[in-house]
């Protein structure tokens, strides 16, 4: 009675100020979660609601705090151990002259950014020159040609450097950038190997000479380790398989600490073509190693080991009655290691997202390692029968197996949060870059945009038509408290009045 009386009172200017104030409360929160979302990427109903409640009303983390903290110990000694977003040479960049310009010539687009291009600079000043190259005119030629910017301008001072004596860098540069067929590439390169044989012994016996001779001794190893190695991913390219795995081998043996070139992804890659999966099984077995930086050619090649023992019999639909089985679920388990450390390599595999050509730098755990590893390696995977269709049925289960929030990591260091950012640098505009983690809205962000634009649009009604609304709001406040009422009377049919007059002045 009291109730329908209250509301028999309330004017429709109440109304217009109800609805109004809580759409412009619900529009505040939606702003403050919005806001905390995209600075934290966590919502802060979920995260005080997780943190803060559920402790008091009697809820258990599902871990305990000393697990907790010897992994949150461990991720944070991680990252800090591990370069976030340092940036790789690719091992199997293309060249600039045969492949690159090639790409150029037929589509207009260009495959490399300028900030991709002016890293290769940097590192061909710190590979391919020192100190003392002012002491041979052709070597001073050369370390201002590695400077320029304009590709004409580099290629014509290689030129005159070959024209003082035969130098080696000289003829880098031009089977990279002036060659436009792998074989002229290689031609290049095999006199760049005379070259560079004949300065490597000339420093090799002066290198304990002093500090200069062992800067220019530097300096000689590095330009013989990448001519031979050019020369081998020439072989390749050319056909020449065994050949450029042999050359791959005795480099390996021959420079064994020059490991940040990382020739064994060239020798992995090489190997696979030949199908002789014992090498590269043995070849895993030393590089695969935890004191090692993992890469996505190491993770997905193991994976495709232990796939191709079980693929060409798998079936989801047998799995899921029967169970799997010990091989099958080794193979599962390395999908889904490979998966975490890349989350981007399985949609190119699976010829979700179209490849384009890989650049000459690659972001670890980035869309860029996973277009060069996709690029040379989605033939070898399409090769083994049935591997494809064991990653599509299975590469996505990774992400629940990953604790919440997705940036945690479950077998690697958390995921850095940089590689998109680095990733827009070195890949051209023209391609979409691919994103992880997505960072889906929380319900609580889904919830209160709901309810603001609901009271938004209540308080609008309410604004335009007070007197209809004002019936329906006392219509739907005597349908919400008629069950109370309904109580209320019983209660007081049932208790003696004088009783129910005592409590009701109470």
């Amino acid at each position: 009675m009291e109730v329908s009386m209250f509301l028999n009172t309330l004017t429709p200017k109440f109304y217009v100020a109800l609805t109004g104030t809580s759409s412009l409360i619900s529009g505040l929160i939606l702003i403050f979660e919005w806001w905390y979302f995209r600075k934290y990427g966590t919502s802060f109903i979920e995260q005080v609601s997780v943190s803060h409640l559920r402790p008091l009303l009697g809820g258990v983390d599902s871990s305990s705090p000393s697990n907790s903290n010897t992994s949150n110990g461990e991720a944070d000694s991680n990252r800090q151990s591990v370069s976030e977003c340092k940036v790789w040479r690719n091992p199997l960049n293309l060249f600039r002259g045969a492949e690159y310009n090639r790409y150029t010539w037929v589509t207009g687009r260009e495959p490399l950014t300028y900030y991709d291009m002016n890293l290769s600079a940097q590192d061909h000043q710190t590979f391919f020159t020192c100190d003392s190259d002012h002491l041979r005119p052709a070597d001073a030629i050369m370390q201002k040609a590695w400077r320029e910017r304009n590709p004409q301008a580099r290629i014509s001072a290689a030129h005159e450097a070959l024209e003082l004596e035969d130098c080696a860098t000289a003829y880098i540069l031009l089977a990279e950038e002036e060659a436009t067929t792998i074989m002229e590439a290689e031609r290049l390169f095999k006199q760049a190997l005379k070259a560079g044989e004949s300065c490597y012994r000339r420093s090799q016996q002066l290198q304990h000479h002093g500090t200069q001779y062992e800067a220019q001794h530097r300096r000689d190893t590095n330009v013989l380790v990448y001519i031979k190695r050019r020369l081998a991913m020439c072989s390749r390219k050319l056909g020449r398989t065994r050949e450029a795995v042999k050359m791959m081998r005795d480099l390996m043996k021959e420079f064994p600490l020059l490991s940040m070139f990382n020739i064994h992804e060239n020798l992995l890659e090489s190997l696979l073509e030949l199908q002789n999966y014992a090498d590269v099984q043995a070849v895993l077995a030393k590089y695969d190693d935890i004191s090692l930086p993992k890469s996505a050619t190491i993770c997905y090649t193991a994976a495709l080991l232990k796939a191709r023992a079980v693929s060409d019999k798998f079936s989801p639909e047998a799995a899921s009655r029967r169970g799997l089985s010990t091989a099958e679920m080794n193979a599962v388990e390395a999908i889904h290691r490979a998966v975490e450390f890349n989350p981007h390599v399985p949609k190119y595999l699976l010829e979700m997202k179209s490849l384009i050509l890989p650049p000459e730098h690659i972001l670890k755990r980035g869309d860029s390692e996973a277009i060069a590893y996709a690029f040379f390696h989605l033939q070898h995977w399409k090769r083994v029968e049935g591997a494809l269709n064991l990653l599509h049925c299975t590469w996505e289960g990774t992400f629940r197996m990953i604790p919440y929030p997705l940036e945690k990591g479950h077998l690697f260091y958390p995921y850095p949060i940089c590689t998109e950012t680095a990733d827009r640098e070195l890949l051209p505009m023209f391609h979409e870059v691919s994103v992880y983690p997505k960072k889906e809205l929380p319900f609580f962000i889904l919830f209160t945009a709901g309810l603001c634009s609901f009271t938004a649009m209540l308080a609008l009604l309410t604004h335009q038509f007070p007197e209809l609304m004002g019936v329906f709001a006392k219509a739907f406040l005597s349908t919400l408290f008629a069950p109370l009422n309904f109580i209320m009377e019983k209660v007081e049919s049932i208790l003696p009045s004088s009783l129910w007059h005592q409590l009701t002045r109470i």
